[in-house]
């Protein structure tokens, strides 16, 4: 895997995929690989997917300092990663706990991102995210048979849990993160622990890292065209959370993916690819 060097000397590397304009890919979990990303339902085919391993997970090597976990003083990495690909400009696609990065990075850089793509995003960054009511209520519409009705019950005792949850119930949980729970779906989970680096999992929203009032100013300012991709489905973030932090962005649109939950590229990599390719193509 390429490799290049960020801000404070830690080596990065990053997966490049498929041939056309550079997509640089920054992935969620908080902390995960970006390997469960994959080729995000067959984009690449249109475009040169640039997925980077945040520091310390897959090949990108681990920080001297752990502190640099903290999200916000991730954005000089994905500027390093700008100046190593040499682009002016470029477009930007983050899957779920990455929403904070790219929203930071934007905020901090407006002038170097073209068309921006939130996939599933939270917003920890602007003070954006679903009551426990209204996240129950969003999973609560699988309701009726299994493994959903077994998952309802982990999601309902993990909000009732606060910041100590079982491993088991939020093992169960995650059933409802995925549109269809079928092969598929359960190896892309079961991977899922190897490719997360926890210790920084847990340093990433951290005490500091963010600054709402700030940030949402700073985004004001920010001219280029963002598109925030939402699963019907999805407890985190809801389809309302969605629609409300695309409209603090001033070229924001939402759009709502039917039958899809927090990974769209694989309930339908057809539907989801298409859309991401027409938003970076033409911005609507």
């Amino acid at each position: 895997m390429p490799v290049f060097t960020t801000y404070d000397g830690t080596e990065l590397a990053y997966r490049a995929e498929g041939e056309g304009e550079p997509l640089v890919c920054l992935p969620g979990g908080a902390m995960r690989a970006s390997r469960y990303l994959g080729d995000l339902g067959g984009l690449s085919a249109g475009r040169r997917l640039i997925l980077l391993d945040l520091r310390g997970t897959g090949d990108s090597a681990a920080p001297a300092d752990e502190s640099t976990y903290r999200v916000d003083h991730q954005v000089a990495d994905v500027e390093a990663l700008r100046l190593h690909l040499g682009l002016e400009r470029m477009d930007v696609l983050a899957h779920s706990a990455a929403g904070n990065l790219a929203l930071l990075y934007a905020a901090a850089h407006p002038e170097r991102v073209r068309r921006l793509v939130l996939v599933t995003p939270t917003a920890w960054a602007v003070d954006l995210g679903p009551t426990p009511e209204e996240s129950l209520e969003a999973v609560r519409s699988r309701a009726g048979r299994e493994p959903y009705d077994t998952a309802i019950a982990a999601y309902e005792r993990l909000w009732k849990a606060g910041g100590d949850p079982s491993p088991e119930d939020r093992s169960r949980a995650m059933v409802l993160a995925y549109g269809r729970w079928d092969d598929r779906a359960r190896a892309h989970l079961a991977a899922s622990d190897d490719e997360r680096n926890q210790t920084a999992a847990l340093v990433f929203a951290g005490p500091g890292a963010f600054d709402p009032p700030a940030t949402r100013a700073a985004l004001r300012r920010f001219d280029g065209e963002t598109l925030v991709l939402a699963g019907e489905l999805d407890g985190y973030p809801t389809v309302a959370v969605a629609a409300a932090l695309a409209g603090l962005l001033p070229r924001g649109t939402v759009d709502v993916q039917p039958a899809a939950a927090h990974f769209p590229w694989l309930d339908d990599a057809e539907r989801f690819a298409t859309r991401v390719e027409r938003f970076l193509a033409t911005g609507a």
